[in-house]
């Protein structure tokens, strides 16, 4: 199956400037093309993973990426999909972001003997000249089709500087300037970035009198709608210091189970053929399809000595009062403890399974608690230092989150 259809069958591509001639790139060519990551924060999170995985297809199929680093326009803030003004970075922050990006991403993307090239939109955007720009490159700019957008639409109710206004021209002069230096002809990158991928193309039309080519890609939705990657601590980031192996193998294990296909091919290279079959199971049987989701995502973000962990103590928590040394795991101080006993709301709080000892005791009131397999429903419950005798508490909150507290000696 030639990349563009394994793309297709995988229900990835959502928009094509187009059709017949991407596919005609994509499978009888080999192009450079290029995807753009704003450097807003230090890692990746899993909303960026379906972009390194199709940059990971291209690849293989001997396309070559152009990785470009947003150090200029994340000194803006793409408006798309915000209910407000991004955070200004400094440019080290900025510098810190890139080096962070790149080494999560060579997990999947091959940056050996040219295959992959890095670029920072710094390196040009940074050096224009203000009229010069405004004069070669604003004057194919419509404001009415601007604001027309809906990266800008959603925005103008609250408001929408002028200098966000920028990004899209911004953006697009980076599809240009790449075209022209790199012979790039195509970018991609999710729905949410059509608009700017359309001002891209029409920039590059309209200056030079050059075509090139824009394709999207689905985000990564939930069945009814909802973005993906969303947990309780905030997002599911990359970094296993921000999102820990296990707790990213735990959010791909209690997917929906009308999620789990969608996402078996959108996030990993099992076949399409053998995700074929596992769309036949039904109820109980698709367990053991969502272990293969989590597995499979947790060992090309993490390698599969980490997924193995993950999955080996994922099983533990199904077998009755079974610890595991890779379950997420609080060390308990004594001065946390009066007159040999701590409260199961001071020990929600210290373990971080709940905000507050409020939020805590309404978790216990609701019967979302229990500690060693015994369920918790007295507020002001509590355990002694005896209780960890046998070296921990498991303390279990809903269905789905397992914590593992010791009492340090």
């Amino acid at each position: 199956m030639n990349v563009f259809d394994e793309l297709m069958a995988r229900g990835i591509i959502a928009q094509m400037t187009d059709e017949e001639k991407i596919k005609e790139l994509l499978t009888k060519d080999k192009i450079r093309f290029y995807i753009g990551f704003d450097p807003t924060a230090d890692s990746l999170h899993v909303g960026h993973f379906v972009q390194i995985m199709v940059i990971s297809h291209l690849q293989k199929a001997g396309h070559t990426p152009i990785i470009l680093f947003g150090g200029g326009t994340g000194l803006i803030g793409d408006p798309s999909g915000k209910t407000e003004m991004r955070k200004m970075l400094s440019k080290e922050e900025i510098q810190h972001n890139i080096e962070c990006f790149k080494t999560q991403m060579s997990r999947l993307v091959d940056f050996s003997d040219g295959k992959a090239i890095l670029v920072n939109n710094a390196d040009w955007l940074l050096k224009l000249n203000y009229v010069d720009m405004l004069r070669d490159v604003g004057v194919h700019f419509s404001v009415n089709r601007m604001l027309a957008a809906e990266c800008y639409k959603q925005r103008l109710e609250r408001g929408l500087s002028f200098f966000e206004l920028n990004y899209m021209i911004m953006q697009s002069y980076d599809f240009l300037h790449l075209r022209r230096h790199y012979n790039c002809i195509m970018q991609l990158g999710g729905d949410d970035q059509w608009s700017n991928i359309i001002g891209g193309v029409e920039l590059n039309r309209r200056a030079d009198g050059a075509e090139v080519y824009g394709m999207t890609f689905k985000l990564l939705l939930t069945s009814d709608g909802r973005k993906m990657g969303k947990t309780e601590k905030g997002a599911l980031w990359l970094d296993p210091e921000k999102t820990s192996p296990y707790e990213f193998f735990q959010y791909w294990r209690n997917v929906d189970d009308s999620d789990v296909i969608n996402c078996l091919k959108m996030l990993t290279f099992v076949p399409v053929e053998q995700i074929a079959e596992y769309e036949k199971y039904e109820g109980s049987e698709l367990n053991k399809v969502k272990e293969v989701l989590a597995y499979e995502v947790t060992a090309l973000v993490h390698g599969k000595d980490e997924a193995q962990k993950a999955l080996e103590a994922s099983r533990a928590l199904f077998q009755k009062g079974v610890s595991d040394a890779n379950m997420p795991t609080t060390e308990l101080t004594e001065d946390l403890f009066v007159d040999g006993k701590i409260s199961v709301a001071d020990l929600l709080v210290a373990t971080k399974l709940a905000p507050s000892k409020g939020e805590a005791r309404r978790l216990i009131q609701q019967g979302g608690i229990t500690v060693d397999d015994e369920k918790i429903s007295d507020t002001f419950a509590s355990l002694s230092a005896s209780d960890f005798e046998k070296g921990h508490v498991i303390i279990k909150k809903g269905k789905k989150v397992f914590h593992k507290a010791v009492l340090k000696k």
